[in-house]
């Protein structure tokens, strides 16, 4: 490493050591990472006019239609002996259009439009890129900047399907602007109905967006979106980065999805998988000019173990192109708002996280065996990103606790505005695995909640789609299990195991929202109670679509009790967007009663109350509080209509008394039946946040 990277100038490097002292030993990490960084900036412009233009290849790789209706077609091969060009319109001649070799591994074919002026290749019609190696092979290949690919219902392979309607989908709507708060909906368009079949763009804008916006939810978190041959794979093995799934529609049916979610005030995230790739050869990335590297490290380096897949070479001038604008083509052709990066901690290190626990000790995120290339690569995309689109999320997927993660890139960070706080679903299901309710750890749980780095925020959840994968199971399943098939009537009494699932399960749902990040997630279905668990069509299980479909139809039956869960979720989202607590400062945790089981916190001048004790309830239980005056509640998780007992009175007002509590300056005297969590806000308060 030259000497001049270690003397670079960090510009805000100072504020990053102010907040974290114990970041200074590794100061010279920090000028390094950051003066690579500059260097890339500087390198793109001086050889492509600087990022603006080079994050738009996606308007000369691939396939483009020229004003006179002539194509051209560009690709990087530099392992390739030869191109051609073959498919429908030539009868699949895999000799009659050759591509010209130009410099740097580049290929160009320009095809011209046919007498009647219409362009060569129709809108709709298949074609292959085929390779000629050096070894004489003869491979056939989709372009890595195709727009769309489809599988013939009989065949195995993906084929590139040439995408240029005569009307495309023309956005109506204007992007939203960023919310203060963010309430994530993790979504799958495929499984996002309770029929047993793969469901559609179509069926998610018209039938699943409005349960989205009543539900309080401000962003959506679409996965399995970019193009993958697997199914079941849960599109982490990404074949076509820059088409959208065909197996839910078109392309102009995401479009309008996209779309429609703006038009109710709602941001759409996309699920971005940049840290590996499919195996696949004939429909995926993987030997696209018959060479082990092209797009990826050759060797040991190229491969993950555990997920048998491919690993990008991040330092080279292609691979940036290629990923860096896929990112752009996503924002700008369908008007996404942002990232949710997956398998950041497999980026990072270059043991992929394989066989460490990670101790939080600072050396562990320093040094030889983190990947600078793919720290670089990361800085490039979100500095790109939050330059070219200044309400762009970008949230990492990391369970390393790699410092600075959500740190600006001025300050020498990576540059993410969000991490998932991925210990806290952990710590849920390793309480309903191991203890029993009397022994839960009120000061473990709430060390848990709030855990988290100062000054870089969380997305807090009780569970995603990890939780509810075969082999586990969703919250309510664990809380509740066979009793749901059988006992979630309204109409009937409540036994004792749905009681204490569905108090339970309410209260942790709260807890997290309240105490545990800067923004909220939830998987679609859970926020029901969803029951039992997600698998997807296979050999294992007869290619069944049983597991991997959500039942909404059991909120729409006014007889069971999902919908009280429903309600709740609700009405929690609908109470955080008028008080705000997302967006607060972290809250003050004035208990932590291990034999009461109960937990108070401040958040935003909002009291949260919560009674864990399985029999116990308390009258005048003294609570400390902050802003004096009179308060009243506004979430109460005990309401008959959120399947509780409904026993407190919502006419009751609560006056603090100038007596210190747990180093607040007030306190105030409240009732708290068992197993209930309970929101008071200050009736003098102005909450306009």
């Amino acid at each position: 490493m030259a000497e001049a990277e270690y003397n670079v100038s960090v510009p805000r490097l100072n504020s990053l050591l102010e907040l974290d002292p114990y970041l200074k030993p590794f100061e010279k990490d920090f000028q390094r990472r950051y003066g690579l960084f500059e260097k890339q900036l500087t390198l793109l412009e001086e050889a492509e006019g600087g990022f603006d233009q080079f994050t738009r290849s996606y308007k000369s790789y691939g396939v483009h239609r020229m004003p006179d209706n002539s194509l051209v077609f560009k690709e990087w091969a530099p392992a390739a002996e030869a191109l051609f060009l073959t498919g429908d319109f030539n009868g699949w001649d895999n000799f009659s259009h050759p591509y010209a070799k130009k410099d740097f591994g580049k290929w160009e074919l320009h095809i011209p439009p046919k007498e009647d002026k219409t362009p060569a290749v129709a809108h709709n019609s298949k074609l292959k890129v085929v390779v000629h190696t050096r070894m004489g092979e003869r491979l056939y290949r989709i372009s890595p900047w195709a727009k769309y690919v489809t599988r013939h219902e009989k065949s195995v392979i993906y084929d590139w399907v040439h995408w240029d309607p005569p009307q495309p989908y023309i956005h109506k709507h204007p992007r939203p602007q960023k919310p203060r708060s963010l309430r994530i909906y993790e979504s799958h368009v495929g499984i996002a109905s309770p029929e047993g079949k793969v469901a559609s763009y179509s069926n998610f804008t018209h039938n699943v967006l409005p349960r989205i916006k009543d539900l309080g939810y401000n962003c959506i978190q679409l996965m399995a979106i970019m193009e993958h041959a697997y199914y079941a794979s849960f599109g982490y093995q990404v074949t076509s980065f820059f088409a959208a799934s065909s197996r839910y529609g078109t392309p102009e049916e995401l479009k309008e999805l996209i779309d429609v979610a703006h038009s109710l005030g709602i941001i759409v995230l996309l699920d971005v998988v940049h840290s590996h790739a499919s195996k696949n050869t004939e429909d995926g990335l993987n030997s696209f000019d018959g060479s082990d590297s092209c797009f990826f490290h050759s060797g040991p380096r190229g491969e993950h173990s555990l997920w048998d897949s491919r690993l990008f070479n991040y330092s080279g001038w292609e691979v940036l192109r290629f990923l860096l604008s896929n990112l752009r083509w996503w924002m700008e052709e369908y008007r996404f708002d942002g990232f949710r990066f997956d398998g950041v901690t497999s980026m990072l290190y270059h043991h992929h996280g394989i066989g460490s626990g990670f101790s939080g000790d600072y050396a562990e995120y320093f040094g030889l065996h983190v990947d600078e290339d793919s720290i670089v690569y990361l800085m490039l995309a979100n500095h790109i990103l939050h330059t070219l689109y200044q309400d762009c999320i970008t949230i990492a997927e990391d369970v390393s606790g790699m410092p600075t993660l959500c740190r600006p890139v001025q300050e020498g960070g990576l540059g993410f505005d969000f991490r998932l706080a991925m210990a806290i679903p952990d710590k849920w299901i390793q309480i309903l695995k191991e203890f029993k309710d009397e022994d839960w750890n009120m000061g473990n749980i709430v060390h848990t909640m709030s855990n988290r780095r100062y000054g870089e925020k969380c997305i807090a959840y009780a569970e995603s789609h990890d939780q509810a994968l075969v082999g586990d199971k969703t919250l309510a399943f664990w809380l509740m299990d066979k009793d749901m098939y059988t006992n979630m009537s309204a109409l009937i009494p409540m036994n004792s195991v749905i009681d204490r699932g569905i108090q339970l399960h309410k209260m942790m749902r709260l807890l997290t929202h309240g105490l545990g990040g800067e923004g909220y997630l939830n998987f679609m279905g859970n926020e029901f109670g969803h029951p039992e668990w997600l698998d997807f069509p296979r050999v294992g299980n007869n290619e069944s679509y049983h597991y991997a479909r959500r039942q909404f139809n059991l909120v729409d039956m006014d007889h069971l009790r999902y919908r009280q869960l429903y309600a709740f979720d609700r009405d929690m989202n609908r109470t955080e967007d008028k008080y705000g607590w997302l967006a607060a400062p972290p809250a003050y945790i004035s208990a932590k009663h291990e034999g009461d089981k109960v937990i108070v916190f401040e958040r935003a001048n909002v009291i949260f109350i919560f009674n864990f004790h399985p029999t116990n309830s308390y009258s005048n239980y003294r609570v400390a509080v902050g802003p004096p005056g009179k308060y009243k509640i506004k979430l109460d998780s005990d309401e008959i209509h959120y399947g509780g007992h409904g026993r407190l009175d919502h006419n009751t007002e609560f006056f603090t008394e100038p007596m210190e509590f747990s180093n607040l300056p007030n306190s105030m005297l409240v009732y708290i039946p068992c197993r209930t969590a309970i929101v008071l806000a200050n009736e003098e308060i102005d909450y306009c946040y």
